[in-house]
């Protein structure tokens, strides 16, 4: 695979609203969480350049390598991920696929169980601010430790 544009280059503008839209979503939002919901996105959507990166700034906060080797089959490993978490997972893969059905009641009432509506804002906005950059690292194909410049 050859990368095609650098995006970051091509559009700045756009880069720059990703950005802040990323940086402006985090208030409320525990960290740990955050770097579970770009990993998560970023498996379903196959864009190896965003899980890279952010399996690497989990790493760096101190995420163990057991959690981050089981956030894809996070529902088989219940004894890693707290019930906040794993309502988490569940609302990022219902909102990544969202064409499968949406978000049930059922999910988003694990969420509000733990969350505040403006907390519950911020997850979604994490949710789909990564799938966007995950968008653009597919298709301008992005390959970890090339160079690329996404900064999601």
């Amino acid at each position: 695979m050859t990368p095609r544009i650098n995006f970051a280059a091509a559009s700045p503008a756009v880069r720059k609203a990703l950005v802040a839209l990323d940086v402006s979503s985090r208030d409320g939002i525990d960290p740990t969480i955050a770097e579970l919901i770009k990993i998560r996105a970023s498996q379903i959507n196959g864009c190896a350049y965003c899980v890279h990166m952010h399996t690497t700034d989990a790493r760096k906060a101190g995420e163990s390598e057991e959690r981050l080797a089981l956030v894809s089959v996070w529902r088989d490993a219940p004894n890693f991920f707290d019930e906040r978490e794993q309502a988490v997972l569940a609302l990022t893969e219902a909102v990544t696929l969202i064409s499968d059905g949406g978000v049930s009641d059922e999910v988003y009432g694990r969420v509000a169980q733990h969350f505040d509506e403006h907390q519950i804002g911020q997850l979604i906005a994490q949710i789909f601010t990564i799938n966007a950059w995950n968008r653009i690292g597919v298709t301008t194909h992005m390959i970890p430790g090339v160079g690329n410049v996404a900064a999601s």
